[in-house]
Parts: C-alpha cells; sequence; structure tokens
C-alpha cells in the first residue's frame, strides 16, 4: 500500500479494515436493568410480564352511585358493604365496595324520599328500563391483563406508551439490551465556546453535535469535559477517577456519579506534535492501540485504543469534519457492536464527476443527489462544516478514483435519508409475446356457414 511519505506508519489500517476491526474489537454490553425514564428508546431484553391483575381491583367506570340489586336503593357510606337495596357514591376509579352488583350514572339518578321523608335514590335524569344491568359501569380487575401475563414481548424498541404500560403494571425498572456511555475529552487551549473568536481562537464545534451524533449512532451521551493542551489534564482525565465521600470537603455536595464509560471519545491530541498527548496517555495507563491511522482522507489520524479496565477510547482528530469522518468510520462500527447491532453494509451511488486517483488512501467525499447522481459538495475541507451540513451522504472515493457515471461506494447519514436504491440495468431485449395458437377443433367440423 502506497503512503505519503510523511505519514509513516500513520495510516495502518484501509478504510474498509479499519471499520471491520473497530466492529470486531468490541463485545455487546451484558443486558441490565435501568428505570423506567431511562428505558425510552431502549430493547427489551426480556419479557416484561405483570406482576398483578391489571387492574388489580374493580373499580368505576363513572360517577355516580355503587349499587346492589333494583332501585329504589337506601343510601349508604361510601365503601361499606352494601346490602339488597342500598347504594353509596363512587367516583370514577373508585374502588367498588362489597356487595356491589353495578354502577348508576350521576345523571342516571336523584335523590328523593321515601314514604317516610328519608332520603333515597331512584332513577332518574337520562335513566333507561333496566339500568343498570348487572355489571354495568364496572372495570373488572384483571381486565387489562392477568398477573404474568406477558405485556410486552422482548426485542420491543421502547416508545413512550411501552413505559407508560411497564408503569401501569407497578414496574419500576425494564430489562434491556446493553447500550455504551460514552464521555467526551474536549481539548484545546484555543476553544471558545461562545460568540465570535478572535484571530489564534476557533469556536467549539464538538460540544453542541457529537452528543447527537452519538445517539443517533446508538451509544448514550454522558457528560463532556473540557481540559487543555498539557499532558497532566490528559491523564487526569482519562482516568476516569469520581471523589469518593471520604474525599468530598465539608461543603462540597456528593452528586451520584454517571456510571463508569464504556467509550471515551476525545478530540485532538492525535497528531505528532508536542501538544499531542493521547498515545503517550495510553501507554501510561498501560493500554494498548488497536487502530493508529487509517489511509483515508480526512480523518487519517484516527486513533481507536483499549484501555486496561476495558474502556474504548476513540480519537478524533482537531478538525470538524476530519473528525466526522473518522467517527462515521470507527466510532459507528464500535458502538453498533456494544450495543447489539450489526455493521452496516456500504451502498452505492451513481459518482456524477470524474474524481482522479490518489493511490495509498481512500477519500470520503460528503455528496449531494443532482438529478440521480452523487456530485461532492463544496466547502468539504477537513476544517469546515458547510459542505457536510448540505449533504445527502458521503462517497468513499477508492484510492483508484472513480469515472462519471460509475457506481461509487457510499454511506446515508446518521441523520438523512437511506441511500436511493441502485436501479436494475434494463433489459432492452424486445419480448414477444408469444402468439396465441387456437386449438383445433376436435370430432367432425360444420363447414354449412360458409354456404350462407
Amino acid at each position: 500500500m502506497t503512503v505519503a511519505p510523511n505519514e509513516g506508519h500513520h495510516a495502518a489500517h484501509t478504510w474498509h479494515e479499519a471499520r471491520q476491526r473497530a466492529f470486531d474489537v468490541a463485545a455487546p454490553i451484558p443486558s441490565g436493568p435501568v428505570p423506567l425514564g431511562a428505558a425510552l428508546g431502549r430493547t427489551l431484553a426480556s419479557d416484561a410480564l405483570a406482576v398483578q391483575d391489571m387492574p388489580h381491583y374493580a373499580s368505576s367506570a363513572m360517577d355516580g352511585w355503587a349499587v346492589n340489586g333494583s332501585g329504589p336503593w337506601i343510601l349508604n357510606e361510601p365503601g361499606q358493604r352494601l346490602a339488597p337495596h342500598q347504594a353509596s357514591p363512587i367516583v370514577t376509579g373508585g374502588l367498588i365496595p362489597p356487595g356491589a352488583k353495578a354502577v348508576l350514572r350521576s345523571e342516571s339518578g336523584v335523590i328523593t324520599t321515601d314514604d317516610d321523608g328519608l332520603p333515597v335514590l331512584a332513577l332518574g335524569g337520562s335513566a333507561k328500563p333496566g339500568e343498570p344491568r348487572n355489571g354495568q359501569h364496572i372495570r373488572k380487575a384483571a381486565g387489562e391483563a392477568a398477573e404474568g401475563d406477558i405485556l410486552l414481548n422482548a426485542g420491543t424498541v421502547l416508545n413512550p406508551a411501552h413505559i407508560a404500560l411497564a408503569a401501569l403494571a407497578g414496574l419500576d425498572q425494564l430489562d434491556v439490551l446493553g447500550k455504551p456511555l460514552v464521555r467526551f475529552l474536549l481539548t484545546g487551549s484555543e476553544v471558545v465556546t461562545r460568540g465570535v473568536p478572535l484571530p489564534g481562537q476557533v469556536r467549539d464545534t464538538f460540544g453542541p453535535q457529537l452528543g447527537a451524533v452519538v445517539e443517533l449512532l446508538g451509544g448514550i451521551a454522558g457528560e463532556q469535559l473540557r481540559v487543555g493542551d498539557n499532558y497532566e489534564e490528559w491523564i487526569d482525565a482519562l482516568q476516569d477517577t469520581e471523589p469518593t465521600l471520604d474525599e468530598l470537603t465539608p461543603d462540597e455536595p456528593f452528586v451520584e456519579a454517571e456510571p463508569p464509560a464504556d467509550v471515551v471519545i476525545t478530540t485532538g491530541g492525535t497528531g505528532r506534535s508536542g501538544t499531542d498527548h493521547l498515545r503517550k496517555a495510553v501507554a501510561e495507563l498501560g493500554g494498548s492501540l488497536l487502530i493508529d491511522g487509517i489511509a483515508m482522507r480526512p480523518g487519517h489520524p484516527a486513533v481507536l485504543a483499549e484501555l486496561p479496565d476495558g474502556r474504548f477510547v476513540l480519537g478524533l482528530p482537531g478538525n470538524p469534519l476530519a473528525a466526522m469522518m473518522a467517527l462515521f468510520t470507527v466510532g459507528a462500527p464500535l458502538l453498533a457492536a456494544l450495543g447489539h447491532g450489526h455493521l452496516e453494509e456500504v451502498g452505492e451511488v451513481p459518482c456524477g464527476t470524474t474524481i482522479d486517483a490518489e493511490p495509498g488512501r481512500t477519500r470520503l467525499m460528503p455528496f449531494k443527489l443532482v438529478y440521480g447522481l452523487a456530485s461532492p459538495t463544496q466547502h468539504a475541507g477537513p476544517g469546515m462544516m458547510r459542505g457536510l451540513a448540505g449533504a445527502d451522504g458521503v462517497m468513499v472515493v477508492p484510492p483508484h478514483g472513480v469515472q462519471l457515471g460509475e457506481m461509487v461506494p457510499a454511506f446515508a447519514l446518521p441523520w438523512g435519508k437511506a441511500l436511493p436504491v441502485p436501479k436494475a440495468p434494463e433489459d432492452k431485449t424486445r419480448k414477444v409475446a408469444p402468439r396465441q395458437q387456437r386449438k383445433a377443433p376436435s370430432g367432425p367440423v360444420d363447414w354449412s356457414a360458409l354456404d350462407a
């Protein structure tokens, strides 16, 4: 493989090799319970069962009176056992008292008096003959589910209605497939997070977008930590230590920390200058480099490492477009593998221009679809984002280049539409329908019609 002279071993893997390696080095995170508030969008690892009948008691479906037998009814205190011809007030959702056979709606009853002047409940208003029938307006226990029924099947991707159903069932947690928690180590003393940067400064592009992209790729976006360019800050940040109760000063409130990260994504520090500390920090912590550079542009300095505690460290280049290309190439397969996913297949699009060869490395080019052809976007330098912001996908241009109209590998953006499915080549061979043959008549032929 031909490599640019100044890159040395920095381009150890081809683009396809790097993708596959990032997927192969990770094992799926084990399943486990999560609180309902954190379960949205997660995938159930096991069936969710009703732990009791739903509802677990008979209740009223209406405001009105619980009644026993036919009216008129003698009024009783709410919640007391009802003898025949007794009634007691009840509200929607209220517990059906012992002895009650039905619920009379408030608009179907009137309070009147009997011959002795005592208050009684009688039919009135909009009541219909025979109202209420036995069981009318009563929500029976187990009407929605019986104890032990399967409410949600394993493999369900949980939506808000699923979460509500689990809560209604009395569940506080759901067992879901593992999903990688990602923390971010954002570096660069020249980076500003607000306003217009001065000469020598750059505006932060990673803080506002990396967490969202990680979520789209199947990860959980955790905390962001900003550090300068000195080595001690790198080491402290990568050690991922949290203060214990003993280490906190009396005036410091204790805040429950996030669980340990599965992946740490760093920005910058992947080059070879004196302020690029990633490789040295990984080595000092006893980690190993799994990917040390990729033969691609932009994003070739990307690094993937693993620390002794099992955390992966994905080092993204400091330029925004280069970082995104590295994230798509290495981060997407890594997060898929950790999250019980699969390695996405690379699609194809017809190229709308001729792209010259660049031996030794793959080029990742954001493209726009124009009349069905993929044309590279403008403003697609390593430090730019405008070209990616308006793109329909990314072409994976092989080192030997591509010709106008030729199919070129490509992938969709995590936030965009799927790539169009290439049309099968049209068969231009003229198909002639076979001439319909008339079946010869059987038996003697009647020729008399010819004499008419």
